[in-house]
């Protein structure tokens, strides 16, 4: 397993330098090349910290969403990219938090956890892998462990056009729009209730929908620009 880095109080409103300047390089490319936007931020907030939750359409998804964000995110990715030269070390650095595929790491819940706590948002694919035609999957439930264990937000994220510009498969960047979608929070208390009351498959659905409403919005925001 890789090592884990959480992200501290004291980091959790402000960028490190690299990423700052890695940021500033994407805008500039995504801007041209994907014309990319977002809109909703104004649902996150500026302390509390919190779940986001995403549809996962390419590898590209991590960083369209945390593109228009001045606050870190802790997403939490496969254990194996960590050993990949270059990446694995600028993941450590950005906080991502390591998981296995094969068996659910406590350590890695516990670093969301305690990330979650300290104030900073977690980042979360509940489809387990990139949809295959462009549509919101299946929700694995493996996430829900976390809400049990801390009181917190769930923020539903949908994404729409990073599927054709870089769908499975694919090694190069397409010219093809991209939106995301901040969704309206699904609140903590809301979110408290459904595990006290044992109704984590209500909640499961919940959340995949609030997910699937934000993915429509960016897919009908996107399409004008497809007709072109």
């Amino acid at each position: 397993m890789a090592e884990l880095n959480p992200v501290s109080p004291r980091k959790r409103n402000r960028r490190n330098l690299p990423w700052i300047l890695f940021q500033w390089i994407l805008q500039v490319i995504f801007a041209f090349w994907l014309r990319y936007q977002s809109r909703g931020k104004e649902h996150l907030p500026a302390e509390v910290g919190g779940l986001m939750v995403s549809n996962h359409q390419s590898f590209l998804d991590p960083l369209l969403i945390g593109l228009p964000l001045n606050r870190p995110v802790s997403f939490m990715a496969r254990d194996s990219l960590f050993r990949i030269p270059i990446l694995g070390p600028f993941l450590r650095y950005e906080f991502v938090i390591p998981i296995s595929r094969r068996a659910a790491s406590s350590t890695s819940f516990r670093a969301a956890i305690q990330n979650i706590e300290n104030g900073n948002f977690v980042g979360i694919f509940p489809e387990g892998t990139r949809t295959e035609d462009g549509e919101v999957q299946r929700f694995k439930p493996g996430f829900l462990a976390l809400l049990k264990r801390t009181d917190c937000a769930i923020y539903p994220i949908g994404i729409a056009g990073a599927f054709h510009a870089l769908p499975r498969g694919a090694y190069f960047l397409r010219p093809r729009p991209v939106r995301v979608i901040f969704g309206e929070p699904i609140p903590s208390t809301l979110v408290r209730d459904y595990c006290e009351r044992g109704a984590e498959k209500e909640l499961l659905e919940l959340t995949r929908q609030r997910v699937s409403e934000c993915q429509q919005q960016a897919e009908e925001w996107v399409l004008p620009e497809h007709i072109r």
